[in-house]
């Protein structure tokens, strides 16, 4: 009686014996997820919560994918979010698990399933992972349902190191954002601001479009460094939400953004006096019918004439938040101050998505490792070099009766000293005693 692990033709099985009762079930080739089977229904019997009545027959993966869309997903996640699951479910997964019971996908069919999407070349390999985090999130919510012992999918994703690598992040130069700001100055006047906005303070396009006046501090003047946005809205799929992050951040409010802030505030205040309203609308970019704006139009219609007219390469929008981080860390800033204002999660996105962007290359910093010392042997004549005679040297070198150690130490004046320790009751000395008693002058 208990639960026991059996391993048939390179594939794990899990045997059930419990008060006269036996059930079996086969948990695919991964001795680990078996071991962890048995773990979990070992603790479900020791609190009587283990079912061994005879399962029910479990639904399809297209039918079981509705209700998961339906009970967990709609009802505690962003739209965005949800529409990402949605069409992952519609393109990637039902069309290949959508009439296998969900009990009766294995960990192998999930591999085989991964290896094809790895191979082909027009996935990237983020593209990949999210397909899997859909495919894994909702089989664990079935493994919580009871349907299944365990989640395929789960601890899956190594493969995905072969899959083509993302894009790298596209941004203007600073010379192009000057070429671009000009040319939307002159052509779509009216969206200047937001599009100075998306490159002095990063703010992504959802952001920008749900930015309301209450959130911008301006600060007494622009040598006031109390200005600052407080992010704390987006607009996506139609509805306003909270940030990618879901939480509020601040980000410094750039002076040349600022001014052209206070004008359009000012324009905007002046243009409802006019038509005898005391407020002006609450969004700092509104459409002309004074709800949220298109990013769609703002893109196609605005956007893309703007670059054309400034002759730059088409670039998505989300490339001026690349940009603002671009110049902050060539002007010097961290990416601690970086991940700050662009409200990353971690650093650890901002190293992955901008660290290749940090200045490199700098040899002083190997060079600081190590101090500088004078090398204490002194430099070599050249060979066949010829030393001049001078009034300093005793004997010649390298000579028949000379000093055969062509050695420049040796050939300055003898010191005082030495020449007093050189006399032996009133006689020179041994030569070779002074010749070392002149070499340990060099040290003295």
């Amino acid at each position: 009686m208990g639960v026991k692990l059996r391993k048939k033709n390179g594939k794990w099985y899990v045997f059930i014996d419990w008060h006269g009762r036996r059930k079996a079930k086969c948990l695919g080739t991964s001795r680990q997820v078996a071991e962890e089977v048995k773990r979990k229904i070992e603790a479900k019997l020791a609190l009587g919560e283990f079912n061994m009545t005879p399962d029910k027959k479990a639904p399809s993966f297209e039918d079981y994918s509705e209700r998961w869309l339906k009970t967990h997903v709609r009802p505690h996640l962003k739209p965005s979010t949800i529409e990402s699951y949605q069409s992952i479910l519609e393109c990637r997964l039902r069309p290949r698990f959508g009439s296998v019971a969900v009990d009766r996908i294995t960990r192998d069919a999930v591999k085989d399933y991964l290896a094809e999407l790895v191979a082909g070349d027009e996935l990237s390999r983020n593209t990949v992972r999210n397909i899997l985090a859909t495919f894994r999130a909702m089989l664990g919510q079935a493994v919580e349902d009871g349907l299944i012992p365990a989640n395929p999918v789960q601890r899956l994703g190594r493969q995905t190191r072969g899959a083509r690598d993302p894009r790298r992040v596209e941004f203007l130069t600073a010379s192009e954002v000057e070429s671009f700001l000009r040319a939307a100055e002159g052509l779509r006047p009216e969206r200047y601001p937001l599009f100075l906005a998306a490159v002095r303070a990063g703010l992504r396009q959802g952001e920008l479009i749900a930015l309301e006046w209450d959130d911008i501090q301006f600060g007494e003047s622009e040598e006031d460094s109390n200005r600052y946005t407080l992010v704390r809205h987006n607009f996506t799929c139609g509805q306003f939400t909270t940030p990618k992050s879901h939480k509020p951040r601040r980000v410094d409010l750039n002076w040349e953004l600022r001014q052209a802030l206070v004008e359009l505030r000012d324009r905007r205040m002046l243009e409802a006096f006019g038509r005898g309203e005391e407020k002006i609308p609450a969004l700092v970019f509104p459409s002309q019918t004074g709800g949220p704006l298109d990013s769609r139009n703002v893109y196609h219609r605005d956007f893309l004439p703007c670059l054309k007219a400034a002759g730059l390469r088409r670039v998505t929008f989300h490339a001026l938040r690349h940009t603002f981080a671009s110049l902050l860390i060539q002007a010097g800033a961290s990416l601690a101050y970086v991940k700050e204002q662009l409200g990353h999660s971690s650093i650890q996105v901002t190293v992955d998505t901008y660290g290749h962007l940090l200045p490199g290359g700098n040899i002083r910093y190997v060079d600081s490792l190590t101090s500088r010392r004078q090398n204490a042997t002194l430099a070599q004549p050249a060979v066949g070099g010829k030393i001049k005679d001078s009034l300093q040297v005793v004997e010649k070198s390298g000579r028949p009766g000379g000093i055969r150690t062509p050695d420049p130490r040796f050939r300055k004046p003898f010191h005082p000293i030495l020449l007093t320790r050189g006399m032996d009751d009133g006689k020179p000395c041994n030569p070779f005693r002074l010749m070392s008693l002149c070499y340990c002058a060099e040290f003295i």
